[in-house]
């Protein structure tokens, strides 16, 4: 039973471009929005070795005034700053992301850190959000919104560029934190299905497996509505029928652009204000204390945070389980672990390394981050995150 009280929080989001050429979009958008002075922030691997970076660049002409492509994977708060440094340095007025996730976070961190004056990773302390009297994320108090915006093209389907939220690692900790404040979501999102044409097929449909979480998650939540659970099922069907298209046909625009759609909907409960639970927050751990992608994360602790939680969501995983073509909620967890090996992609923390001498550590980091605490079924400590990783194991 979904809530039948409560709120959905719109973004600020101004629009979303698909299923054209990026390079004709971010051209007409940046010069919609009057920018003069655009700072490209994009994949390395993609500005060197392929011309996808190079076509914005000549599309938006002497608009651009510098490119970064320095972000390493998990966004870390160092290569922020430089990013910043450089931002401050060339007056930018507008952000292009071109790139996964964590190029876009980065992006999103940037403006935040122009508006407060931030020059060191120690100053993003400054600008980590409190929770509220209903447990939401809020910005802290006297922080100043971002005054430029950014233009996100995406080229993997974690979906980041739809929300408000910023993942950044901190070394200190070796912890990726969130950043939130409603003026951090993208101005405008393209879909270019031809883009992901570059990225590596490990990369893209492991994404799409992190997108699957956004739903899974999304639904299963104790706050979900019957708007974002339309949108999150939508999703899920388009995700999982687009990924196992892709996985055979690498040339599919349609089938890419379909997962494209998919992990645009799968965003709507975060966006929202429905909150993620434990496969999220024991992936924050994983992603930045073992240097795992998220979209690996995903792939592996899914399917065991279904299985955790099956007696406190099970009405909620039968939608899942029809939406995957399965009448019962049991077959909701093994639905997508068939996926995830269909595709090829890991399915255990052994497959990845990570023993048993490394869970109790996992356990309490994991209960430090935001989602774990408001999993459908109660978390109360770390011996119950200890359980989820054994079924993970």
């Amino acid at each position: 039973m979904t809530n039948r009280t409560g709120r959905v929080v719109l973004g600020r989001m101004n629009e979303v471009v698909f299923g054209r050429p990026a390079a004709a979009a971010v051209a007409e958008l940046a010069s919609q929005s009057g920018a003069r002075r655009v700072l490209i922030m994009a994949s390395g691997t993609l500005n060197r070795e392929t011309d996808v970076v190079e076509q914005v660049r000549q599309a938006l002409a002497d608009r651009v005034a510098a490119t970064f492509d320095q972000v390493p994977a998990h966004s870390p708060r160092d290569a922020v700053i430089v990013a910043v440094e450089l931002a401050r340095d060339i007056d930018a007025d507008l952000i292009v992301t071109i790139g996964g996730g964590s190029v876009t976070d980065a992006g999103k961190a940037v403006p935040f850190c122009l508006a407060n004056n931030i020059r060191t990773a120690e100053d993003l302390d400054a600008l980590r959000p409190v929770r509220g009297p209903d447990g939401a994320l809020e910005a802290p108090a006297g922080c100043q919104p971002p005054v430029i915006r950014q233009i996100a093209v995406p080229t993997t389907l974690s979906a980041g560029e739809f929300s408000a939220l910023s993942g950044l690692t901190d070394k200190r900790s070796r912890i990726k934190e969130i950043f939130w404040h409603p003026e951090l979501i993208p101005a405008a999102v393209v879909l270019d299905p031809a883009v992901t044409m570059f990225t590596p097929e490990d990369l893209f449909l492991s994404t799409g497996i992190r997108a699957i979480d956004h739903c899974v998650e999304g639904i299963c939540s104790t706050q979900a509505n019957p708007y974002t659970d339309a949108q999150a099922l939508h999703g899920l069907a388009l995700l999982a029928n687009g990924l196992r298209r892709v996985k055979s046909r690498p040339d599919d625009l349609d089938a890419r652009l379909d997962c494209q759609f998919g992990a645009w909907l799968s965003m709507a409960p975060v966006t929202s204000g429905v909150p993620m639970g434990a496969s999220h927050g024991i992936g924050y751990v994983l992603g930045a204390a073992f240097d795992i992608p998220h979209g690996h994360t995903s792939c592996i602790m899914l399917p065991a945070v279904m299985r955790w939680n099956l007696p406190a969501t099970r009405s909620q995983q039968t939608a899942i389980a029809a939406a995957l073509g399965g009448r019962t909620a049991e077959e909701g967890s093994a639905l997508v672990s068939r996926l995830i090996a269909d595709l090829g992609m890991p399915t255990r923390l052994s497959g990845l390394d990570i023993g048993r001498n490394h869970f109790r550590d996992i356990a309490e980091h994991a209960m430090a981050t935001a989602w774990v605490p408001r999993n459908p079924r109660p978390i109360n400590g770390p011996e119950q995150v200890l359980e989820i990783l054994e079924l993970a194991a």
